[in-house]
């Protein structure tokens, strides 16, 4: 049963029109503080199954925690000496600095909360922030969409739990580009840039 259903998942994808496959491009830089608990993950991919390039990272538990993640992850078409020919590839730099400390989470829980969620259907991009505030939130979020391109950049610090989810997925037909999933309790500093759009990250101009 999971050979048939991963083989049908590799025909769907290889079925897909060329305005499927145009490129989803995406570019983050973000760096976060944490004293308490942390869990995020991301994914990043350029095709779906056993093909192209993948690269998947996670980091769970409490602690002090220091983190700087620049990535770029590229499809797209440019011109090859037979023509148009595809091209992909993923690039990362992840540095981080892990002091493990137990974390009590406080006895009571705020009801004081904010939260927003943006999507961008050309795109494909999905973005959404959430707080829980056990005692105060200072952010500062800007989000510029249009029917070429994505920004979001987020600027938080909270002493409480911060969830930060984002998603880059050109329709129903491809498989995610980008995928990411963060919890963040106790104190913490969040700094963070996203750009994506379906042309070059190179070109993408600033809102």
């Amino acid at each position: 049963m999971i050979l048939i259903i991963s083989a049908a998942l590799i025909v769907s994808g290889a079925a897909s029109s060329d305005e499927d496959r145009l490129g989803q491009n995406v570019s983050e830089h973000s760096w976060i503080f944490v004293n308490g608990y942390l869990e995020e993950s991301r994914v990043m991919q350029t095709h779906a199954g056993f093909a192209g390039q993948k690269v998947v990272l996670g980091t769970r538990g409490s602690g002090m925690a220091t983190r700087t993640i620049d990535s770029m992850v590229y499809n797209g078409l440019e011109d090859c000496s037979l023509g148009k020919c595809m091209v992909d590839g993923i690039s990362l730099t992840i540095s981080g600095n892990y002091d493990y400390r137990p974390y009590i989470p406080p006895m009571t829980q705020s009801d004081l909360k904010n939260a927003l969620c943006a999507k961008n259907y050309e795109v494909g991009s999905v973005f959404s922030e959430s707080y829980n505030i056990d005692k105060d939130l200072i952010k500062d979020t800007k989000i510029y969409q249009n029917d070429s391109f994505s920004v979001y950049e987020i600027s938080s610090e909270i002493q409480g739990t911060a969830r930060i989810g984002q998603r880059v997925q050109k329709n129903a037909r491809t498989s995610p580009t980008y995928i990411m999933n963060g919890m963040y309790m106790g104190y913490a500093q969040i700094r963070s840039e996203l750009v994506a759009g379906n042309t070059s990250v190179l070109t993408l101009p600033c809102p």
